[in-house]
């Protein structure tokens, strides 16, 4: 579905500067943005990812993976095409590549943000996540429908690659409640080269994040040598936990995918000692994903005590009352 977009400057000769992402695309009339789906159609830019859906499932919160975000709920999740990166490893590929200006793209099951909401109360889900590609490409959908949705007592989470500007932080703030952020690398030359873009703008972003008071927690996928050298995972360590402690730091194991076939499944090893990094650089809560039931468990930071209880994507136990170790006292960060 076209419909005007959002966050747009006004440039001379029918030029139009987007301002929802880092790359700040300049696009001149007939064309479109680094996303494939802003285009200029006249010296007005629209989106063409408005309300076409391409993925639409409940899933458990714990999928996303939010581990201190109403655990053991279910979201509703919905995606449309497109993406602002060109990552090699894409889990998602084939509809986060999918070109909205090419003829083969891929196209959407057309919904408005009402029946999102109701669908999501029907099938009895605490939030909305926008995830699976990502959410900046179809900001103004997701933004109408966040709005609907923190009318309607849902909760609203981005699964983001983190590269969208301040400008769209803010305005999506009053009804955005939690984000897991993927920080890929800490290199700019790997961000160049793995995603076409860049490092610094994912870090303003996680920062601003809980600046703002959304709820944040960080995926890596350590791919081996591409992101798993001991200097690189203790920098993105020190990073977060400069941002906060009690920041969850999800470390994932690559699968060999899309166009990364090469390179094998993360050794485990390599996964234990980035836990061990993080936990040594101060944050209190490390997990470790795709490599079964282990390292997903949550610990209180103060006396040890296991307080959720993970199988899968589900909740076996939960001991956490009212935010807080029911043995010593210690509140636990996040939305429980």
């Amino acid at each position: 579905m076209i419909h005007e977009a959002r966050l747009v400057e006004t440039g001379e000769n029918g030029t139009v500067r987007c301002r929802l992402c880092a790359h700040r695309c300049s696009i001149a009339p007939g064309r479109f943005g680094i996303c494939n789906v802003r285009e200029n159609r006249g010296g007005t830019l629209m989106t063409r990812a408005y309300g076409e859906l391409v993925a639409a499932n409940v899933d458990p919160i714990e999928k996303k993976p939010l581990f201190h975000f109403l655990p053991g709920t279910t979201s509703m999740s919905i995606a449309a095409a497109g993406c602002n990166f060109r990552c090699g490893f894409c889990q998602n590929w084939e509809i986060s590549q999918a070109s909205e200006a090419a003829p083969e793209r891929k196209g959407g099951r057309e919904t408005s943000p009402a029946a999102v909401v109701r669908a999501a109360l029907d099938q009895r889900c605490r939030s909305i996540s926008y995830t699976y590609t990502e959410p900046t490409i179809f900001f103004e959908f997701a933004y109408d429908t966040a709005k609907a949705a923190r009318a309607a007592g849902l909760a609203n989470v981005f699964v983001t690659n983190g590269y969208m500007t301040a400008e769209a932080l803010e305005t999506i703030r009053p009804y955005l409640d939690a984000a897991n952020v993927d920080l890929k690398a800490f290199r700019d030359e790997t961000y160049k080269k793995v995603c076409g873009a860049r490092l610094q703008p994912v870090l303003d972003s996680i920062r601003l994040m809980r600046k703002l008071g959304i709820w944040v927690e960080v995926t890596t996928l350590v791919v081996p040598g591409m992101n798993d050298g001991e200097d690189e995972l203790k920098d993105i360590a020190r990073f977060l936990a400069g941002v906060d402690p009690a920041l969850p730091w999800h470390i994932s194991r690559f699968h060999p995918d899309y166009r990364l076939t090469e390179a094998p499944p993360t050794p485990v090893t390599v996964l234990r000692k980035a836990r061990r990094i993080g936990r040594e650089a101060g944050l209190a809560f490390v997990y470790v994903g795709n490599i079964g039931d282990e390292g997903e468990d949550t610990f209180c930071p103060s006396c040890g005590r296991m307080l959720i209880k993970r199988r899968g994507f589900g909740i076996e136990a939960n001991a956490i009352i009212s935010g807080a170790c029911p043995a010593c006292g210690t509140a636990i960060a996040g939305r429980f």
